[in-house]
């Protein structure tokens, strides 16, 4: 399986940079993983929902153009379907089963993802209904695919 995750942002917290270090590396006996960063649009602190949606568009094209045709995509959006750890696993355990062998996590920036990459997506997901900011989505994604791993194959994993 190939896993390639799609972020809105460049990550600079190295606390952040350590975590994704560390469960990429425990990720690499289970799957190819790449992770893409897409620059992300600076916005004022005080945004129209016209200017909203223009840097929305833009960071969405960037995307859009980061995604492989053949990938399933995954969007990661708050407006998602929650689903448990075991629930999710069971999700890539099925994608691989049916010959979905790369899999597109997409992370949105501060605004969120634009219309035509919530479009492309194959399945929304939303790992809570708080707001978290997209760089450390990156790491609780990273995470939760290591546990779905686990998950799949027996294998134990504090709960």
């Amino acid at each position: 399986m190939h896993i390639h995750i799609i972020s809105v942002g460049k990550l600079k917290e190295r606390y952040l940079t350590q975590g994704i270090a560390e469960y990429a590396k425990r990720l690499s006996s289970y799957a190819k993983m790449d992770i893409t960063e897409v620059p992300d649009e600076k916005a004022p602190e005080h945004l129209s929902e016209q200017e909203a949606e223009r840097i929305k568009q833009k960071e969405g094209e960037r995307i859009l153009a980061k995604i492989p045709d053949d990938a399933y995509v995954i969007a990661l959006a708050i407006e998602g379907k929650m689903k448990s750890s075991e629930q999710f696993a069971e999700i890539l355990d099925k994608l691989a089963t049916y010959g979905k062998s790369k899999i597109a996590f997409v992370i949105g920036g501060s605004l969120g993802l634009s219309k035509q990459v919530m479009e492309r997506a194959d399945e929304v997901l939303s790992f809570s209904r708080m707001t978290f900011p997209h760089q450390l989505m990156r790491l609780i994604l990273l995470e939760q695919i290591y546990r779905a791993f686990r998950i799949n194959r027996g294998e134990p994993y504090h709960k």
